[in-house]
Formats: C-alpha cells, structure tokens, sequence
C-alpha cells in the first residue's frame, strides 16, 4: 500500500492518501463537480471553461497551507503536471493527463491547464482520487526516477483535513486532525484509524457485530453471511447503485514466454486466447445466474455491458448473456482445439492450460471454483492463484500485481467515474501496460484493435455530446463482441456502518 495517488493502483490506497491530500476539485453523489482546492469550478459562465474546449483555467483557494505551514500555490499545481507527466516517474495516472499540453502558471492562485485538441470532459485532470496536488518544496527531488524512494509515499506531506501519525503498510492508517484546515468546521473527528489487511468478512464483523470499527467500505461478501452478522443489532448494511463490474480479463499477450526478458510482452502472442472464438467460449461457460444468485444476492446482477452506469452509455438493448456449455464446447472444436487422451484439448502440440488469478476473497474463491469445474468440464486445465489484496492491488512493479498480469484470465472489479472516455482507454494499443511504463498503462490486457484505436482518438475530441456518446456505447461494444472483457456481476456497492454514526 501507498500513500500516493499517484503510483498507486488500488482505491484503497485512493482512500488512504485522501486524508492528507486533495484535488483541486471532486464530484459528489449526484455527479456534480465540487470545489476543495479550488475557489470555484471552472465553466464557461464564469471564464474558466474556453469556448472551443482547448482550455480550463482554474482559480486556487488562498490561504491553503500543507501541513508543515508553506503556503500552497499555483506553483504546486504546475509541478504537479510535471511529475505525473514525467516518463522516469511512471505514474498510474499518466492517463488522466495525456491530452494535456501544458500547466500555465498566470499568477500565485490562477493556472490555465491547455488541451492539446479540444476537450468535452475536462475536468479529467487534477479532479477527484487522481487529480491530488503535491507540494513542490517536498517532492522536487523525487520528480522522475526517484519517484519510489520518496518518503513522501509513505509519510504524505499534504492539504488534507489529517496529518499522518503512523503508518503500517497493509496494516493501519493513525492520523489526527489538521488545525489549519482550509474549509471552515472541518472535519468532524479529531482523530482518524483507518484499518487495511485482512479480509472483508473480518471487516464486516468489526463493524457489525463487535462495533469496534465505525465503518467499512466495499464489503465483497456472501448476501447471507451480511444478513446474518447485521442481526446482531450494532450496526446496519448501506447499500447503493455503482459502475463496478466484477470481471474476467484476457491476456492478448503470452504469460509463459518471455520476450527481451518480460513476459506478457506486447510483443507475443497469447497461444489460444488470442482466438475470439476461444474468448467467446470461455464467455459462455460462465454461469452468471447461479454467481449471482448464491454468493452476490442483493450485492449484484449478472453484468453484460463492461460500461453499465451511467446508464446512457450503455447500448439500449442492455445486452444478453448466454450460459451454454455445449456451444461454448464446438467453439473450441471449431477453432481446432481438441480433447486429448487425457481430456485436455490440444492444438499444434499447445495444450489448453490457464492460470486463473484473482485477490484474496471468499466471494471470488467461491466464483473460482465454479468456473474451473466449467471451464475443465470444455477440456481445460485450470490452475487457480489466489494473491494476497494487498498485493494484487499494490505496487504494479510487483509481479503478483493485477496491472502485471502474468497470467491466463485474471478478475476484479472495477469501475469507469462520471465519464468513462479515460477508463475505456483500456483497449488502446498504445496505452498497453509493459515494463518500459513500469506497467503504469491502462491497457492491462495488451489488446489492440485498430478501428478501437480510432474510435477512441475521435471520441476524445469530439465536443457534440450525442456523437461522443454514440461513440462510447460503440466502444463499449467492442469490449463486448471481442470478448475482450466478460462482466461476471454489475456490482452494487455495500458498506457496514454502525448504528448512529
């Protein structure tokens, strides 16, 4: 775990990093953009949003300190730029800013962001968990290749409401409130403990049952098991409609083969998953209903559309799923791969093996088994991995990490924000996450599509909403028919709070 959003991959990490950095600017409940180191949101009411879409200019709060008392300024927006941009950096959230050409600073509390084209959603850039602005007296000796050695990342020097106390990787979070915080009778507490690690059932029953936590987030656990601890009367389920998709990826690239010393290189192959029909296979030997019904319950429906929510760039019919082993088996015979003496199917000497990863979880170990009895009943031999969360959602130099992947078929969830143009940029080429990026690019399944590629450069300029809408269902179209992603569950999201909080 880290506490820089802007190495990090994980929204735990987003969470964490929260409470002592901020953005200029973040979206609330009803997808309206709100002010926090800004004075005001830019539009084009005030001046701030330019009429061709080339540029935002932002006006900062004054009177902002970080936490050891400097005074925050225009320069540490600009800076901000500059680190994210750098290439030795390698930040996760290079993409939120690569149609930005340049940060101006006009003078100490107003910066002018130019787009390098127009740009309808421009309020991609230092918005919400990877828009946070660092302090340039702090990290300029850290911008680039010394980017991981930083102190910072693990003790942040920040805006925020809470100033850091300790901190225990994967463990604990302690943090106490900011005296000098810039919004008038904020925040609510005067300290901060902010538990990680472990697994989310724990976490459920701290907060449910033993009412030793107050809250906790994201609670990927079986229906049952919820209704169950919640009858202990200490504390209630909160549940609430999201974007996220729990989902299997296809590695376009070969795992097992390494290419000027890196596997998954952009350069190979996938052997058998670089076959649609073997995608579309594996698609239909997934029983969404029976997941979806005994483990998911309330938590989730069976997810057809990667993009779900918001709902308008979802296509109209909402999509179909179909649950059939034995056509999901000619395929495999169509596409020449045979069952063996030993059952496995073959072609050319390759056998039909898969290393099938996912994080620490009783609901995703429970999904595991499920597919692999399907997927072996086709003639596959499936090996299942199971990483520890906070590895799989750390550090993406770590082999073990979701970004890496270094398997066959890999599943988590997640979720495209307010605008899905920069989530969906997970299918461009371009954007492919490789060792040359510290695997920092978007595009984890190393998938590359030409007419994708170009959909989605046209989209990124086009200012007409109904066309740039059109073009997005589009999109999301082709993840669908390429088989290039296979939404398992279109997750609601679930919290636990105590009673009275």
């Amino acid at each position: 775990m880290l506490l820089n959003a802007h190495l990090a991959s994980g929204t735990k990490d987003f969470d964490g990093s929260r409470l002592f950095t901020e953005p200029l600017a973040a979206f609330n409940a009803d997808g309206e953009l709100f002010p926090i180191l800004a004075a005001e949101v830019p539009s084009a009411q005030n001046g701030g949003v330019a009429a061709d879409g080339r540029s935002v200019t932002w006006k900062l709060k004054r009177d902002v300190t970080w936490h050891d008392g400097k005074p925050f300024t225009a320069e540490d927006v600009v800076f901000t730029f500059d680190y994210v941009k750098d290439p030795a950096t390698a930040t996760t959230s290079s993409g939120d800013y690569a149609g930005v050409e340049s940060v101006q600073k006009i003078d100490d509390f107003t910066v002018k962001v130019n787009f390098k084209e127009a740009t309808p959603f421009w309020a991609v850039a230092f918005t919400s968990g990877r828009g946070h602005i660092f302090p340039k007296h702090i990290l300029t000796p850290f911008k680039g290749a010394e980017s991981r050695n930083a102190p910072f990342n693990l003790k942040p020097m920040g805006t925020g409401p809470y100033k850091i106390t300790d901190f225990r990787p994967s463990d604990l979070i302690l943090a106490e409130i900011n005296t000098n915080y810039h919004v008038p009778n904020r925040p609510f507490f005067d300290k901060i403990e902010l538990k990680g690690g472990g697994d989310a059932t724990s976490a459920a029953r701290a907060v449910l049952q033993t009412g030793e936590y107050d809250f906790a987030w994201n609670m990927q656990v079986e229906a049952d098991v919820l209704q169950s601890l919640e009858k202990a009367g200490v504390g209630t389920v909160v549940l609430n409609q999201s974007a996220g998709t729990e989902h299997l990826q296809f590695n376009f690239a070969d795992p097992h083969t390494e290419v000027d010393g890196e596997r998954s290189s952009i350069k190979s192959k996938h052997p058998f998953l670089s076959d649609p029909k073997v995608r579309q296979a594996i698609s239909m030997a997934i029983n969404r209903k029976l997941i979806n019904e005994e483990l998911y319950g309330p938590l989730g429906v069976s997810g057809t559309y990667f993009v779900f929510n918001p709902k308008k760039y979802a296509p109209a019919d909402q999509g179909k799923w179909l649950f059939d082993l034995q056509k999901a088996g000619q395929l495999l015979d169509e596409a020449g791969w045979v069952k063996g003496s030993d059952g496995i199917r073959a072609k050319d000497g390759k056998k039909m093996k898969l290393v099938y990863q996912t994080s620490e979880n009783s609901v995703r170990q429970k999904t595991q088994q499920i597919l692999k009895k399907d997927f072996e009943s086709l003639g596959m031999q499936v090996e299942l991995k199971v990483v520890n969360q906070n590895v799989y959602f750390g550090e993406s130099t770590n082999p073990d990490s979701y970004p890496q992947f270094l398997t066959d078929i890999q599943m988590y969830n997640t979720g495209p924000g307010i605008d899905p143009h920069i989530f969906l940029q997970l299918g461009v080429s371009s954007a492919a996450a490789q060792k040359a990026n510290k695997w920092s690019g978007r595009n984890i399944t190393r998938y590359q599509n030409p007419e994708y590629d170009k959909l989605w450069d046209a989209s990124r300029a086009e200012m007409d909403v109904v066309k740039r809408t059109d073009m997005i269902k589009k999109l999301n179209q082709i993840l669908i028919d390429d088989a290039v992603i296979v939404p398992i569950s279109n997750r609601n999201g679930a919290q636990v709070a105590k009673k009275g909080l």
